[in-house]
């Protein structure tokens, strides 16, 4: 047994760590929670947002609806921004939400909604979003890091969640 508070450990979690900024593209900061994915999801918010913050969630499922309402309850200005069950997050209606909510500090997105089987294309929402808005970009990546491409650091991704029983 690995006592917690020891060397091994330390070890053990540094290369941990290191392995996973692998998996995430990323030479940014990876934190192993012992959570959920809502949990993931919820330290996600409050580490980047403070209430009244505008942000702008763009979903398309269920899980989408959940990352947007995790941001209402620790006190975030949500500006929904759904789109039919099924169908993949419009880049256009992206851009006007983004130009009529010029003072949104993050956009919400989910990567692969679980409930639908549908992929957003990140890296093309990342470029609105970051490329041509420069905002926070904030993304559920539960049911697709380890199973599709998501490139963190060459697509923007400020905060990419995932959880250990998914993808």
């Amino acid at each position: 047994m690995i006592n917690h508070r020891g060397p091994q450990y330390k070890e053990m979690l540094f290369r941990i760590t290191d392995r996973l900024k692998q998996v995430y593209e990323t030479r940014g900061d990876v934190w192993i929670l012992t959570s959920s994915g809502t949990g993931a999801m919820e330290a996600a918010i409050v580490n980047t947002l403070s209430p009244g913050d505008k942000v702008i969630n763009a979903t398309v499922g269920v899980f989408g609806n959940r990352f947007g309402e995790i941001a209402e309850i620790f006190g975030a200005e949500v500006v929904t921004l759904s789109f039919p069950f099924g169908e993949t997050i419009d880049l256009d209606r992206l851009r006007g939400a983004l130009r009529d909510n010029p003072d949104a500090k993050a956009v919400l997105v989910t990567h692969n909604e679980t409930s639908t089987g549908v992929t957003n294309d990140l890296e093309a929402i990342a470029s609105v979003v970051k490329g041509e808005f420069d905002k926070m970009l904030l993304v559920d990546g539960i049911s697709s890091v380890c199973s599709m491409p998501l490139r963190t650091d060459a697509w923007g991704c400020d905060v990419v969640v995932t959880a250990s029983q998914k993808g």
